[in-house]
């Protein structure tokens, strides 16, 4: 606590100063106009979060907010969310510090790049639209570092601890032998009102009550989006509690269970789980065949590709021209494709000439594979965008795998990781959120 001590003597003496030289300065001249004093607003172990923060914070969820059409709720309660949600982050950033988590300035450029390209703006143009939601850059590449860091935590704190066996596969494979026909993706949204570990008896049961008082609003026809942003602990509060489209597999037993007899705009029964009680939306049900595990003969594509990304000091248009110079070097020079994605390539897979090995449909991003699928083997692509960068493409052959049995188990694996690695994560969240001290100093808290 003494970092805190410290910040608090701070701010004390910066006020007093402030204080003391408008004092001193009315004698010879008009007193400054007085300047906001930077509070603390909560302390996350022994880490100040302070106003300005919270501050630049709630503007991005209000922008945030706006952009997804969903009514504010009122300002002190989203200012509490928010504030919640930063506690939450700030202790996992502090977990991630402790543990050696990095993420270098290469990787926050990428990201970034991507989400203007995927907005349909320049870096330029998506700077001055932060700019004029009241959002510096600089914030914002701070949090989306802060983003990552996260997402390589729980990659490491609780992804890659998850187990799958063989016999969980066995009997994975043997429930959907008979459903890739009529298999269904749901659209899902949630509010989750967590409890904490070793809660009494009495706060169990009044969480309850919360949760029950937000199911009569939503029978009577309050906003779903609303509330969520309101009420609810899970990270996607602020975009109005959205799960997005998930089929059966990536979803947590106890959500599959409540959901799937509803029809679209039910409400499920309050489902209780370690983490807390969980308020369901079935948003919408279609069809999700494509992706299903193989039945039949699949076709392989054996292809290698050269990355570039675009960045300060390579524009788009210089990433094109260069892969146009790549590729002209190989369709008319003749020199190895293999050999400049060594050189070029800002790929993993540049160590090995760009190969990508066999892949199966749906393994690669749909801009990258509706290219590929277009090439004969030995062809050349153009420049081809996708979420990770500009792609050259060169397809060396094709194969048709008749019995996919390896293909099947190992997505077999990974949708079942999906789905125990997101009841881990919100119980590893639960654990850390209660563990974590918290001391709130807003006035409203």
């Amino acid at each position: 606590m003494n970092r805190i001590k410290e910040a608090s003597k701070r701010f004390a003496c910066a006020a007093a100063l402030a204080i003391a030289c408008a004092g001193a300065g009315a004698q010879v001249s008009a007193p400054p106009a007085p300047r906001p004093l930077d509070r603390i607003v909560a302390v996350v172990n022994d880490e100040a979060i302070s106003e300005s923060e919270l501050q630049a914070r709630l503007r991005f969820a209000q922008a945030q907010l706006r952009r997804q059409k969903i009514n504010l709720p009122p300002d002190a309660v989203l200012r509490r969310q928010v504030l919640e949600r930063m506690i939450v982050d700030r202790a996992q950033l502090q977990l991630a510090r402790e543990s050696g988590v990095r993420v270098d300035d290469a990787t926050v450029n990428a990201t970034v790049a991507r989400m203007a390209e995927q907005n349909g703006m320049s870096p330029q143009q998506f700077s001055e639209r932060l700019s004029k939601e009241g959002i510096s850059l600089a914030r914002f590449r701070a949090d989306v570092r802060d983003d990552i860091v996260i997402t390589r935590l729980r990659d490491r704190e609780v992804d890659s601890r998850v187990q799958i066996s063989e016999g969980e596969i066995d009997n994975f494979l043997a429930e959907q032998a008979g459903v890739t026909a009529g298999s269904v993706e749901y659209n899902l949204a949630q509010i989750l009102l967590r409890v904490p570990d070793n809660a009494s008896t009495e706060r169990i049961e009044a969480t309850r009550r919360q949760a029950e008082d937000l199911m009569a609003q939503l029978r009577s026809g309050a906003d779903f989006a609303r509330l969520a942003a309101s009420n609810s602990a899970s990270s996607e509060a602020l975009s109005g509690g959205s799960l997005g489209w998930r089929t059966a597999e990536r979803l947590p037993t106890l959500f599959l269970q409540a959901i799937k007899d509803l029809t679209p705009g039910q409400l499920a029964p309050l489902v209780r789980s370690p983490g807390g009680f969980h308020i369901l939306k079935l948003v919408g049900r279609r069809d999700a065949t494509e992706g299903r595990l193989a039945t039949g003969p699949v076709e392989q594509t054996r292809a290698r590709h050269i990355l570039l990304r675009v960045s300060e000091l390579t524009p788009e248009a210089d990433v094109r021209r260069r892969l146009l110079d790549l590729r002209e070097r190989v369709v008319k020079g003749g020199q190895d494709f293999g050999q400049l994605a060594r050189l070029h390539s800002l790929d993993s897979t540049a160590t090995r000439g760009g190969d990508l090995g066999w892949v199966y449909p749906g393994d690669t991003v749909p801009e990258f594979e509706r290219a590929m699928a277009l090439l004969k083997p030995g062809e050349v692509s153009q420049p081809v965008q996708s979420p990770f960068g500009w792609h050259l493409i060169q397809v060396l052959e094709r194969r048709t795998d008749e019995s996919p049995i390896e293909r099947n188990r190992l997505a077999a694996r990974q949708a079942l990781r999906e789905r125990k690695g997101e009841e881990a994560y919100l119980e590893w969240i639960r654990q850390l959120r209660d563990r974590t001290y918290v001391e709130y100093r807003l006035d409203d808290a």
